[in-house]
């Protein structure tokens, strides 16, 4: 049987990287999958890709009209909605953010995608499902955990998810509402955004890719599956025990 068979999952930022992976994986094992994306055309790709009854919205996190609609888009579509993957997330930078140089329209772009996207999409993620239960998964970082001088505004955006993560999931414990609310910190990831990384400040994205793989203990970077294959975990009921948890895949870079 498939691992999620029947459950309806939500996927922010699915039109391409780990989303997409995410979204794949999920429907693989048996959800109907709602990919959105502020990029409606990358959207509708991942949908295709997984076929069947997947279903692509465009959507801007910031942006709670937003929120509403495609959770009521979903609802109509399906009644119901079991599982949310806040995916969405921005770098916002072609060089180096560090206290000194980063700008407040740098800092208050980044954290309005990752923060207060994450935010909504929890506050009307648990309205939804707060009657039948769910699962609420959370993309934070490696940056959330460590500290990142060169990704200052990125990094705190990320710390931010991992403390929201906490208390959305004590608070719907405790309300008895049976939602589980998790993050998972990926590490070295070769994504687009990833590549966005190993490039700040004009840097040779190979010669940064080959340093970086000397860091990580397995001496690989990851990709995008290894990453959805953790967001399975957490969204079935395999960690039914699970709750404000934080699953780091990092191939033992912080382990160090």
């Amino acid at each position: 049987m498939a691992r999620i068979d029947g459950k309806v999952a939500l996927v922010t930022g699915g039109g391409g990287g780990i989303g997409r992976a995410t979204a794949k994986r999920l429907a693989d094992e048996g959800a109907a999958v709602v990919v959105t994306d502020l990029r409606a055309a990358e959207a509708g790709a991942t949908a295709e890709e997984i076929g069947g009854n997947a279903l692509a919205l465009a959507q801007d996190v910031r942006d709670e009209a937003d929120w509403r609609r495609v959770i009521a888009d979903v609802q109509a579509r399906h009644s119901r909605l079991d599982i949310l993957v806040n995916n969405a997330g921005i770098l916002a930078t072609e060089n180096s953010q560090n206290v000194e140089n980063t700008e407040m329209s740098q800092w208050r772009a980044v954290q309005a995608v990752n923060v207060d996207g994450v935010y909504l999409g929890c506050r009307h993620g648990v309205e939804a499902m707060k009657q039948s239960g769910g699962a609420i998964v959370n993309l934070s970082s490696v940056a959330g955990l460590i500290g990142t001088p060169h990704l200052f505004a990125y990094g705190a955006s990320k710390g931010a998810v991992r403390q929201l993560t906490k208390s959305v999931a004590v608070y719907c414990a405790r309300a008895g509402y049976g939602i589980r609310c998790n993050s998972v910190h990926p590490g070295l990831i070769d994504t687009d955004m990833g590549t966005q990384v190993m490039g700040l400040d004009g840097a040779d994205v190979e010669a940064n890719k080959a340093a970086r793989r000397q860091m990580v203990p397995v001496g690989e970077l990851g990709v995008a599956e290894h990453v959805a294959n953790c967001i399975l975990f957490l969204a079935s009921d395999e960690a039914a025990y699970v709750t404000g948890a934080e699953l780091v895949v990092d191939g033992g870079l912080t382990a160090i």
